[in-house]
């Protein structure tokens, strides 16, 4: 499960018990704009309710609808070529409404626009070349061209339950069940910003930094002063949740060619094929905090497209097509899931030499994750100020390994320095949230509710207020397998509460069919005081381990617990399985920039089963067999985020690359091994983006074994018997069907996020979104590594069916897939291309994964 599938299922879990009601005094205003002449639908007009800040562009049809907890007194439609209109209406009702607005020409530099149906153009377009110009000049005034660029940041992230049902006396509305079981949240209430409704603070975060840019040789720090968390968050890892949280709402750069936002890729308005993208028109003249600008509107051709709709305001007649202040919005019929809406505004000001100051980037968004349970509001609220050009006064901080650094006391700063560094105002209910959470805590339903979700995100049960040991991991206690039968598992873990640098771990496992307890210990000392676990970031420690349990040859979970009870469930049974005895001693060291490097010294003895037997060329048989290994290996995935876990860590995403490089020696002879092993193995993994037209995730790696070793040392391409799709795994693929020494293997998944579906007219109403994958590997096994060549080596097992691939033919499978059905499910359809007419070949089926994103 990766971070913002963990993101989602909190925000489900907090909202699932919450019906969704109408605010107390809403309105709502839903109509179309036509042209007064021919009663055709006018496209992209802005609409306002007057008396309030809420409005919207229409469609592509005319159509728009707006709702609003304000009061109201009109509704006014403006669009070029038409005569601005205002219509009375009455607010605290629902209004359908058809405006007609009365068509005038408009002259646009000797261009005049026409009051008829819209056939746009971008060539000869003053609008496209008033965005071409802004684009050309976009790097005149960027700080980022200065040689240093410094400057003070305030960040404040909330989270709420939006649209919040509330008593009101004058219709006799009791509130609905919260409200009755909790009256005194209504002390609690806030408004958003975006419609007007009530709303109820549950998470606030605040931070407190200096920003540190140098352009020759390139490098930005961030230095956390201070850093503040109140509400319900506290459930997981903070640093981690900060990291997702700026991650999903990152700041917008509009002047980049792509805006990530929400995980996703949008097209800025500025990008280069903007204006294939975007449709522009210039609309109006207005005034700016008292400068007057020239107001650039946009929208995307294909509204369900990822694209905004918006506007720029350019200082009117100024030659750097300096932009004051810009608007984003997420068009309604954009294929993104949960959000209503969304809106990014930005502020910027001039320095005395013409360089752009980014003083204000506010982002709100609105979202529903289950149509009728509550809705959740969001926003990141960020103001910049003390903007420098000099050198910083310590110019080490360059280098740094981390981008960033948190001093020692920021986590505990009181509110005088808060009161100082709060560069935008907050509101009584976001100074609340911990009262609130308080509050809701000694009620025992919700505190039972929370413990729940507690165990069900982090995995663990904590044993005390303080643990010192948790018990888990929760997923584990219960699976199945063909040579265990019914297996049940308990374990847990120390924490830093008993230690902050001596950890230990284990569990203890029993199987009801081959009568067998399995167990694993482990003991740790870090050299770093940990907050508290042993598998925080970064890791500088030695690890010594035990283990006595079931080992699936060729079935490596890359992404999960080999005894995920979700992974039961296969499509053939499988018995390829050993016991085997590990004992290890690792040193593992990480830096913060990433780099990480192990040494790990391994005695394992493999144990045969009646099905994977130990037998060799001659007819002997081995009981067992013992290998002594030594292990170097290098990571390095420079700007890799991810999610912290007691046992795991979850990518945030996938953008960094990670690089890894290992190899396992076992000279013969040495403390009784019967074989020499020399392995190398290599891999490379990242995702690559093609702007708003979907990613590709590519994995490919590769390893050499360079000695005579027994099969389970050989190389096993990775076999997956469940439905669940899993990363680095073949689908399609038997255990052991392949046996190589030398192997190359890619796995490439390219999400299209519906560049196909988007544009047939009923389908792009579902949001579905395509999938395709491809997956293979080349392999070879040299005689060598051939039992058939050399009788000391242990036969292949005669139930896996291993056949000699050829060199020339890898083996390969597609698959075709429906991303996105009903917001959370994938299914694929998976073909097997090449070695068909194998023994037991599994020639297609179906796979599903839960796939939640935005």
């Amino acid at each position: 499960m990766r971070v913002r599938d963990l993101l989602l299922l909190v925000l489900l879990m907090t909202t699932s018990a919450m019906p969704r009601s109408a605010a107390a005094q809403a309105g709502r205003v839903i109509g179309i704009v036509r042209d007064s002449l021919t009663h055709e639908p006018v496209p992209f007009a802005s609409v306002l309710l007057v008396g309030t800040d809420r409005g919207m562009l229409t469609g592509d049809d005319g159509r728009f609808d707006i709702s609003t907890a304000k009061p109201f007194t009109a509704v006014e439609v403006s669009a070029m070529g038409f005569t601005t209109k205002r219509m009375p209406l009455k607010a605290g009702r629902s209004n359908r409404v058809t405006i007609d607005v009365v068509p005038t020409g408009v002259i646009l530099n000797e261009v005049v626009a026409k009051p008829k149906k819209e056939h746009y153009s971008k060539k000869n377009n003053p609008a496209v070349a008033f965005m071409e110009k802004i684009r050309a000049t976009m790097d005149i005034n960027d700080p980022r061209s200065r040689e240093n660029y410094n400057y003070r940041k305030y960040e404040r992230i909330t989270f709420a339950l939006n649209n919040f049902h509330v008593a009101d006396s004058a219709t006799g509305d009791d509130g609905g069940f919260l409200i009755k079981q909790f009256p005194w949240m209504t002390e609690h209430l806030d408004v958003s910003e975006v419609s007007g409704n009530p709303i109820l603070n549950v998470i606030t975060r605040e931070k407190a930094s200096e920003i540190y840019y140098r352009k020759n040789p390139e490098s930005e720090k961030e230095i956390i002063e201070g850093f503040k968390t109140g509400g319900l968050d506290d459930l997981v890892d903070q640093e981690s949740l900060q990291k997702a949280y700026e991650d999903v709402l990152r700041e917008v750069d509009v002047y980049q060619n792509d805006i990530t936002i929400l995980q996703n890729r949008f097209v800025s308005p500025l990008s280069r094929i903007a204006p294939d993208f975007y449709k522009f028109y210039l609309t109006d003249t207005v005034t700016i905090d008292m400068t007057r600008c020239v107001e650039l509107t946009f929208v995307p051709h294909n509204p369900a497209s990822m694209g905004f709709t918006g506007r720029f305001y350019v200082i009117e007649g100024d030659s750097t097509m300096f932009i004051k202040r810009l608007e984003l919005h997420a068009p309604h019929d954009i294929n993104l899931n949960f959000i209503d809406n969304m809106l990014i505004r930005q502020d910027y000001d001039r320095a005395p030499d013409g360089t752009r100051l980014k003083t204000r980037d506010d982002l709100i968004l609105e979202a529903s994750v289950i149509p009728g349970i509550q809705g959740l509001y969001a926003r990141r609220n960020t103001v910049y100020s003390n903007h420098s050009f000099a050198p910083p006064a310590d110019e080490k901080l360059f280098s740094m390994k981390s981008p960033s650094r948190t001093l020692p006391e920021a986590g505990s700063r009181d509110e005088a320095f808060w009161e100082t560094r709060r560069l935008a105002k907050i509101s009584k209910s976001e100074k609340s949230v911990n009262l609130l959470m308080a509050r809701l805590r000694s009620n025992k339903v919700y505190y039972w509710s929370e413990k729940t979700l507690r165990v069900l995100v982090g995995g663990y049960i904590h044993t005390a207020p303080k643990s010192k040991f948790d018990i888990g991991p929760v997923n584990t206690f219960v699976s199945y397998n063909d040579l265990e039968g019914l297996r049940l598992k308990a374990g847990g873990m120390t924490t830093a509460n008993l230690s902050r640098r001596w950890f230990a771990r284990g569990y203890g496992a029993y199987g009801f069919k081959d009568h067998k307890w399995k167990y694993k210990g482990e003991l740790e000392y870090s050299f770093r005081d940990k907050k508290y676990h042993s598998r925080e970031f970064p890791v500088h420690s030695l690890r010594a381990t035990h283990l006595y349990d079931i080992d699936m040859l060729g079935q490596n979970f890359v992404a999960t617990n080999p005894d995920n009870i979700f992974l039961s469930l296969r499509r053939k049974k499988d018995t390829q399985i050993t016991y085997h005895r590990i004992s290890s001693l690792e040193y593992i060291l990480e830096l913060e920039n990433n780099f990480s490097f192990e040494a790990k010294l391994q005695n394992e003895r493999q144990y045969a089963t009646r099905d994977m037997t130990f037998i060799d060329g001659n007819g002997t048989i081995f009981p067992h067999y013992t290998l002594n290994t030594l292990t170097l290996k290098l990571r390095y995935a420079p700007g890799e985020k991810f999610f912290q876990g007691k046992s795991s860590r979850r990518p945030i995403n996938l953008d960094a690359p990670v690089f890894t490089l290992a190899h396992t020696v076992a000279p013969r002879g040495m403390s009784g091994n019967r074989y020499t092993l020399n392995k190398t193995e290599a891999s490379f993994s990242k995702r690559f983006w093609f702007s708003a037209f979907g990613y590709t995730d590519v994995i490919i790696k590769g390893a050499h074994v360079w000695s005579r070793v027994p099969y389970p040392n050989l190389i096993i391409p990775n076999s997956n018997l469940s439905y669940i799709i899993q990363p680095e795994a073949f689908a399609l693929l038997n255990p052991m069907e392949f046996i190589n020494d030398t192997y190359a293997m890619w796995d490439v998944t390219y999400w299209a996020n519906g560049a196909i579906l988007n544009n047939i007219p009923l389908l792009k109403r579902l949001k579905l979104r395509e999938a395709f994958s491809f997956r293979g590997f080349f392999g070879r096994l040299s005689e060598r590594n051939n039992p058939a060549f050399n009788p000391e080596l242990f036969r292949f097992p005669e139930i896996a069916h291993t056949q000699r691939m050829n060199p020339r033919t890898p083996y390969m499978e597609v698959g075709v897939g429906v991303d996105n059905i009903l917001r959370i499910l994938r299914v694929d359809y998976v073909w097997r291309l090449t070695y068909r007419h194998a023994p037991d070949a599994c020639l297609g089926g179906i796979r599903i994964a839960a796939h939640f994103s935005f």
